[in-house]
C-alpha cells in the first residue's frame, strides 16, 4: 500500500496531530453524537407493536434524517429492520455500496433511461407513479433484457406523487401487462396520520382498501407468509404505525420514530422511544461586557447589566436556525443558560454570568440531555412553528457525526 506524502503545510500538520492522537479533539468545535444503541432500542420497541408477519421498513432518506445513513442502516438492519426506504437513487446506491443487501425502495420518481439503468444495476426498487413512467421503465429494461421489482404509489389524498386512487386499478393492471416489470408492492401515504382527528386518515385508508379489494387482493394473505406471489401492501408512516395495527398491512415505513421522536404529542404513550441525536459544541472565548453593550449583528440583545458571555463554536451554517436567536437555551454542566444576540453563521453567544468559573473548551449541549434536563428537537420546532423532521435534517455535514 502506497501512502500519499503530504503536499502542504496543512497536510503535514494534520498528519502530525493525528499521529499524536489529538487532531480530532482539537479540531472539533461542534459535532453531533449519534447513539446507535438508542436506534436499536427504538427499532425493537416499534417491532413490539407489529405482528411477526409485518416487516419494518426503516426510512433512511436525507442521510437518515441527518443521523448518517450508512451507520444507521447497519444498526437497524441488525436490530430487525427488513427493508429500507430512501428518497433518491444516489441514496440507495450509497447503501448498496456499504453492503446493505435488503430491499431498498426509492420513494422519489425516476424519469430518465439512465436512472432506470442505475436502479436496475444496483437492484433498487423504484416507485412508479404514472403510466408514462411505467412505460419508460418497461421499454428501457427490455432494451437490455432485465427485469425489475417495482412499487406502485397510489394517491389516496396526499396530492403528491402517485396515480389517483380512482385510476389505480387500471394503472396496476397496465403495469401487470408490461414486460420486464414485477410488482413488488402497492402503497399509499397518509397526509394527516399525526392528527388526533382521524377523519382524513380513515378516508384515505378506505380508498386504499377499495383499490385493493377491486384488484382482488386479500390483505389477510400475508405477503411474506404465502408461497404465491402477490404485492406487498404498505401505507403506514411512523404516526400510522403507532396509531392502529389495522393500518400495518405487510409492512410499515418508519422514519421519525426510529430516531426517537414522536410524530405527535398524543402518541407519546404508545411506545417508549429514546432520542438518538445530541448536538454539542465548545466554548471558544469568554468575555465580560458592561451594561448597555450590544451583542452580535443588529444588536438584538443589549445587556441590562454587567454580563459574562461565552462564544460557542456553532452557528446557522451548521444547522442552528437563526430564528432561534434570543429564544433558545443551552445546557452547560446540566444547567440551562440563555442564548443571547443574533445567531451568526459560525458562532453564537450565551449568557454565562451564573457560571463565573466556566472555562474555554467546555462543552455546551444544544440538543440532548445533561443531568435531569433535556432540550429536544421538538422544543426547537415549537419555538420556530415548524416540525422536528426539519430540525433533524437541517444539521450540515461540516458537523462530524460521532456514533457510539
Amino acid at each position: 500500500m502506497v501512502t500519499k506524502k503530504p503536499t502542504s503545510e496543512k497536510d503535514r500538520l494534520i498528519l502530525a496531530l493525528r499521529g499524536r492522537g489529538i487532531y480530532d479533539e482539537i479540531c472539533q468545535r461542534s459535532w453531533l453524537e449519534i447513539d446507535l444503541a438508542a436506534i436499536a432500542y427504538n427499532v425493537q420497541q416499534i417491532k413490539t407493536l407489529l405482528s411477526p408477519q409485518t416487516t419494518l421498513m426503516a426510512v433512511v432518506k436525507a442521510d437518515a434524517y441527518g443521523h448518517g445513513a450508512v451507520s444507521i442502516a447497519k444498526t437497524v438492519q441488525t436490530a430487525g429492520a427488513g427493508a429500507f426506504a430512501v428518497a433518491t437513487t444516489p441514496e440507495g446506491i450509497e447503501l448498496r455500496e456499504a453492503g446493505i443487501k435488503q430491499p431498498i425502495l426509492v420513494l422519489g420518481a425516476a424519469y430518465t433511461p439512465d436512472e432506470v439503468k442505475a436502479i436496475s444495476h444496483w437492484q433498487l426498487q423504484p416507485t412508479l407513479c404514472t403510466p408514462q413512467q411505467a412505460l419508460l421503465f418497461s421499454e428501457t429494461l427490455h432494451s437490455f433484457n432485465r427485469t425489475l421489482s417495482v412499487h406502485l404509489n397510489i394517491d389516496t389524498g396526499m396530492s403528491r406523487l402517485g396515480t389517483s386512487w380512482q385510476q389505480a386499478v387500471e394503472f396496476v393492471q397496465l403495469v401487470q401487462r408490461l414486460p420486464n416489470l414485477k410488482i413488488a408492492g402497492i402503497y399509499s401515504h397518509f397526509a394527516t396520520a399525526d392528527s388526533p382527528d382521524q377523519t382524513i386518515m380513515r378516508q384515505q385508508h378506505q380508498r386504499f382498501q377499495k383499490v385493493i379489494t377491486q384488484l382482488g387482493i386479500n390483505p389477510e394473505k400475508r405477503f411474506n407468509k404465502t408461497p404465491i406471489s402477490r404485492p406487498c401492501l404498505h401505507i403506514s408512516n411512523s404516526a400510522a404505525a403507532l396509531t392502529d395495527p389495522a393500518l400495518h398491512y405487510d409492512m410499515v415505513r418508519v422514519g421519525l420514530a426510529i430516531y426517537g421522536l414522536y410524530p405527535a404529542t398524543h402518541l407519546r404513550s404508545t411506545v417508549d422511544l429514546k432520542p438518538v441525536m445530541q448536538v454539542k459544541a465548545k466554548v471558544t472565548q469568554i468575555k465580560t461586557i458592561e451594561a448597555g453593550t450590544g451583542v452580535s449583528y443588529g444588536y438584538q440583545y443589549i445587556a441590562e447589566k454587567t454580563t459574562r458571555i461565552a462564544v460557542v463554536g456553532i452557528g446557522y451554517a451548521d444547522g442552528v436556525p437563526r430564528n432561534l436567536s434570543n429564544k433558545m437555551k443551552v445546557l452547560v454542566r446540566g444547567e440551562f443558560l440563555p442564548q443571547i444576540g443574533a445567531i451568526t453563521m459560525d458562532q453564537l453567544m450565551i449568557d454565562v454570568t451564573s457560571m463565573p468559573d466556566l472555562q474555554v473548551g467546555e462543552v455546551v449541549t444544544l440538543l440532548g440531555k445533561e443531568g435531569e434536563n433535556t432540550i429536544s428537537a421538538e422544543d426547537w420546532a415549537a419555538d420556530l412553528g415548524t416540525i422536528s423532521w426539519e430540525i433533524l435534517c437541517g444539521f450540515k455535514h461540516r458537523l462530524p457525526r460521532i456514533s457510539y
